[in-house]
């Protein structure tokens, strides 16, 4: 890592404490699915779904418009416009705590987080330089698991131990006024903190309406894009529904057992996460999206039919093997490009939205057929696609492994 300044090093340390609490408020929604359905009676799980569609769909709406408005801001206002809006939508929920109010403020929150995920990707590489923007990047991407691996451990601890100000049936809600404090010390960081001017890159700009027009007519950006769709729809429709299915079929309590299932979820997604970056330089990248796919497969069909133990294994276990699919996806999308790199990883952000219509798509089929099990089928079908791309993807650069054979002269 090249040589930073005292002043920079705390810059990063900041971003760094912007990366945990984006992951900390994102992923705690799966604990709490199992509590929401209980304590506002909601009919099916289709209603649970829109919580997680609510706060997603607020990522398509944003994602694009968040570019836009570095350029035409700065970043710094943008990063306290991301802080001020979770905080918000915070307080309205633990001041306001019903089912319509949680839907509006999932969705205030998820415009907040979408601004900072835009903002702090190229912050971070300009803080750090470009000769660190690895190294800055994969420890933003540990931060990001180590604090989903958290937040569900924290919620049982205020399922035990609630804040006296909220009500005794819905000890959960104190996450909210949690949220709430932590948003505000980072407000007054954004604040207090002067940061370089980001010059954004030409692969991160958001690019003309030409640019989107000439992408939207090119098939392989419409198949990328469902991929990051069907990566973001397993991830959350696993981590959102594997409490509740547990305590269904299994009688696990969705509080303590149901929620540390959730957090060793997370926390096997960051052991795959540091072992992804050796595997990356010893095997095509391709391969590695079959071979995740086939163990993903595996994995949730044993949580799905096993047992009691194999399920609470296999649950988390399924973090391990989708844990690379994320990036390698999203390279080789931009790979297959030859240009208007920053329009296309503006439409592959967007199809983040996958979070909000996955969850909901197993909801509504869950319903219909009367079974979890059934609608947790879903996450087959998008497994089998991403795992699909390692077949069909013809990326103009892949990515160098020193196994590959040239190196060796092999023929």
């Amino acid at each position: 890592m090249g040589k930073l300044s005292s002043k920079r090093i705390w810059q990063i340390a900041l971003i760094m404490s912007f990366w945990f609490v984006i992951s900390f408020i994102t992923n705690i929604l799966g604990p709490l699915i199992p509590d929401i359905i209980s304590n506002f009676s909601l009919k099916n799980l289709a209603l649970a779904g829109f919580i997680p569609t609510s706060f997603f769909v607020a990522y398509a709406v944003m994602s694009i418009p968040a570019g836009l408005m570095i350029e035409k801001w700065g970043e710094k206002r943008v990063l306290l416009f991301g802080f001020l809006m979770p905080f918000i939508g915070s307080l309205l929920f633990a001041f306001l705590h019903t089912y319509p109010v949680l839907l509006c403020s999932c969705f205030i929150i998820g415009l907040g987080m979408a601004m900072l995920q835009t903002v702090l990707n190229p912050l971070q590489r300009t803080v750090g330089g470009e000769e660190n923007y690895a190294f800055v990047g994969e420890l933003g991407q540990l931060v990001f698991s180590c604090a989903s691996f958290i937040s569900p451990l924290v919620y049982t601890y205020y399922v035990k131990n609630p804040m006296s100000i909220v009500p005794p049936e819905l000890p959960w809600v104190s996450l909210y006024y949690l949220f709430a404090v932590i948003l505000i010390f980072m407000i007054f960081a954004v604040l207090l903190c002067k940061f370089p001017k980001i010059e954004l890159r030409n692969d991160e700009k958001s690019g003309t309406k030409s640019s989107y027009f000439e992408l939207f007519k090119k098939r392989y950006v419409w198949l990328f894009a469902l991929g990051i769709f069907c990566y973001v729809s397993t991830e959350q429709g696993t981590s959102i529904y594997m409490s509740t299915f547990l305590e269904k079929y299994h009688s696990v309590d969705p509080q303590i057992l149901g929620a540390h299932t959730v957090a060793y979820f997370w926390g096997s997604m960051l052991v795959g996460c540091v072992l992804g970056l050796v595997l990356l330089k010893l095997f095509d990248s391709k391969k590695l999206l079959r071979c995740s796919g086939y163990l993903a497969s595996v994995l949730l069909a044993v949580a799905l039919f096993g047992s009691r133990q194999t399920a609470l294994f296999c649950f988390p276990a399924i973090g391990f093997s989708i844990s690379m699919m994320y990036s390698i996806i999203f390279s080789l999308a931009l790979n297959s490009a030859a240009e208007h790199h920053g329009s296309f990883a503006g439409i592959l952000c967007s199809a983040i939205v996958g979070g909000a219509v996955g969850p909901l798509l197993i909801g509504l089929l869950s319903d219909a057929t009367g079974s979890l099990r059934i609608g947790m089928f879903l996450i087959f079908a998008f497994i089998f696609y991403m795992t699909s791309i390692g077949f069909w993807a013809k990326p103009i650069v892949s990515n160098k492994t020193v196994l590959d054979k040239k190196m060796f002269n092999v023929t």
